[in-house]
Formats: structure tokens, C-alpha cells, sequence
């Protein structure tokens, strides 16, 4: 009898893939190519970012990012740079960033799945966050 024991080969789980917070349509990456080519200083794309307030309790935020933070999910989409805030994570998963013109606006639009109300103004939201299967 051997005194060596043989290890189990027991593969080692793969990490699941982790999921693109956001994705953006042609118009929003069209628009975020146009903010970034154009800007008077050096920006590497948008940081997006949740903050409490309004009539519904929170708002998006949409900012030029200089620099990628250690705690930012990057997000690149359509040959642009999406830079979402570590805590807006889990609000946003899942979330299409849209970019509309009409004849009296223009703006990012997110249609996001997590998002429970929004105020009759249109400038806030209510968001809960989202639901992790497994």
C-alpha cells in the first residue's frame, strides 16, 4: 500500500461573468464620442452617478471624467467610456443610456429597469436595487 494520497480532482469553480452595468444606444454613444472630442480639456469619457434629492428622492448625475478612479466600473460601449460611480452599481444594472433631441431639449435619457417612480418634472426617480440571481 502507498503512503501517497492522491488529491481529488475537483476542477476549480470559473467565476461567473460579470454582467455590463449599462449598455448605451448609438445616439448616446454618438453623443458621449462628440462631449469627449470637443471638450476644452483632456476627458476620457462620462461618469455616471446616482445622488439623493428631489421630489422623488434621487437624480442622475452625468459629469466629465478626467481620470478613472480605482473604485469606478468602467463600462466601454460603442467605442466610448462609460465611468459609473462605485455606489450607483447596483442601480443602474441593467440600465440602456439613451441620448433625445426634441425641439425644446436634449439630454441623456436612462431607461433603467431598477427604477421604481418618477416625479411629474422628469428631473428625479426613485430606484431600488437591483436583484442579484445566485
Amino acid at each position: 500500500m502507498s503512503d501517497m494520497t492522491t488529491a481529488s480532482a475537483t476542477p476549480a469553480a470559473k467565476p461567473r461573468p460579470r454582467p455590463q452595468v449599462m449598455r448605451l444606444t448609438d445616439a448616446a454613444a454618438a453623443r458621449v464620442r462628440e462631449l469627449t472630442e470637443r471638450a476644452d480639456s483632456e476627458i476620457i469619457g462620462l461618469r455616471v452617478g446616482i445622488k439623493n434629492g428631489g421630489c422623488a428622492g434621487q437624480s442622475y448625475t452625468v459629469d466629465y471624467a478626467h481620470d478613472v478612479r480605482p473604485s469606478d466600473e468602467v463600462v466601454e460601449d460603442k467605442g466610448v467610456k462609460i465611468l459609473v460611480e462605485p455606489k450607483a452599481v447596483l442601480f443602474l444594472l441593467g440600465t440602456e443610456m439613451d441620448y433625445k433631441v426634441d425641439k425644446m431639449s436634449a439630454t441623456f435619457v436612462f431607461n433603467n429597469p431598477n427604477q421604481i417612480s418618477a416625479c411629474g418634472c422628469g428631473e428625479s426617480v426613485q430606484l431600488s436595487p437591483a436583484k442579484i440571481d445566485g
